[in-house]
């Protein structure tokens, strides 16, 4: 409810100022002074929300008020006729837009995207805007990759940790002792229910891609830009993993319930069949979809009301935005572990209805 109410505010207001830029100006100038202001303002929270979005090749922690980012380099690595390796900020790094070279080659960094240009930076645009520039093959430690290295060394060293206690004590200490109370429920409430007896095999899948989500999410709230879940890269590689197991662990029944339903006649089998398949492919995409739309949706309706501070500049938008942040912020937090919850149940869901024993169910209506 905050986040439509949220949306529906800001787009209201950008409509009005946009088409109060394009009307006519009152008598003074201070009226066109302070519109000209309103809109600059708005237009740069629109690019700090898309920086904030994207990835990319530097780690910045802040922006100081002269606009200079405070962080650390990240190792820039391409391919484009060989290897290609500097960090981010050294002599050979993207600074400024500004296009630098390498082994006689010009390379420009646009919109966090490599593109190879001349000497003087030149960007040819198509239609649609896009520059269609070269781009080689890009291998970068950008943010995203960087926070995923981490989680998943994070997440290693976390649960061999808690592997080797157990061996020790049954009793969870520790970490585990929050930990055991989520993989339980995982596994009594999202993999048993969904999967049935088989659900032992999938267990270390379910597990995985609960935790690994649930700790980017967390992450994706701290105010240093990381947005992996934000990137539909990242869910779109998710949703492929659920769909490999989905697909190598499906029984003979589920493909000819596909390919062929049982105690359907032949015509509508004819009917049925491209539905079934399209069937299979939307599936994943809808993990995809679910997780990045969300989690997106978060970072830029915070972002929204943070910079609406900055455009109205009085006593009520000072106390009545920060406040609607903090209730939004809040809202974040359950978002952040309602979605590692439902990419795992609907995985675990995808899961069981290809290893489920239909035939079982034939006998036991007989």
């Amino acid at each position: 409810m905050f986040k439509k109410f949220a949306v529906l505010f800001y787009s209201i207001f950008v409509l009005n100022l946009v088409s109060a830029q394009h009307g006519e100006a009152p008598a003074g100038t201070a009226p066109a002074q302070e519109l000209s202001e309103k809109d600059k303002t708005s237009k740069e929270n629109k690019e700090f929300i898309d920086h904030h979005l994207l990835d990319a090749h530097d780690f910045t922690l802040m922006v100081d008020k002269d606009g200079h980012h405070i962080g650390f380099p990240l190792p820039v690595i391409f391919y484009d006729n060989g290897i290609h390796t500097f960090m981010s900020n050294g002599k050979e790094g993207f600074m400024h837009g500004e296009p630098t070279e390498v082994d006689g080659s010009y390379y420009k960094l646009h919109h966090e995207k490599i593109y190879k240009t001349d000497a003087a930076g030149t960007l040819t645009l198509g239609k649609d805007g896009h520059p269609t520039n070269v781009k080689p093959l890009d291998l970068s430690i950008t943010k995203s990759v960087l926070i995923l290295l981490l989680v998943s060394v994070f997440m290693l060293v976390l649960f061999a940790g808690m592997a080797k206690s157990y061996k020790k004590s049954v009793v969870p200490t520790g970490a585990a002792r929050f930990l055991e109370p989520l993989i339980i429920f995982v596994r009594d409430e999202v993999a048993i229910p969904n999967i049935g007896h088989k659900y032992k095999r999938f267990m270390g899948y379910l597990l995985t891609v609960f935790f690994f989500i649930l700790f980017l999410n967390v992450l994706g709230l701290m105010p240093f830009g990381i947005n992996v879940t934000g990137n539909i890269t990242m869910t779109f590689f998710l949703a492929i993993l659920t769909y490999l197991i989905t697909t190598f662990s499906a029984n003979k029944d589920y493909w000819k319930h596909i390919f062929w339903m049982p105690g359907v006649p032949v015509p509508m089998k004819l009917i049925m069949l491209p539905i079934e398949l399209l069937g299979t492919i939307t599936k994943p995409f809808a993990l995809m979809i679910r997780l990045f739309a969300n989690m997106t949706a978060g970072h830029i309706v915070v972002m929204s009301l943070i910079g609406l501070i900055y455009v109205f500049k009085n006593f009520a938008a000072g106390v009545a935005f920060p406040f609607l942040t903090l209730v939004i912020y809040l809202l974040e937090v359950l978002v952040a572990f309602l979605q590692a919850y439902i990419f795992t149940m609907l995985s675990a869901l995808f899961i069981g209805m290809a290893v489920q024993e239909h035939e079982h169910e034939h006998h036991a209506a007989h």
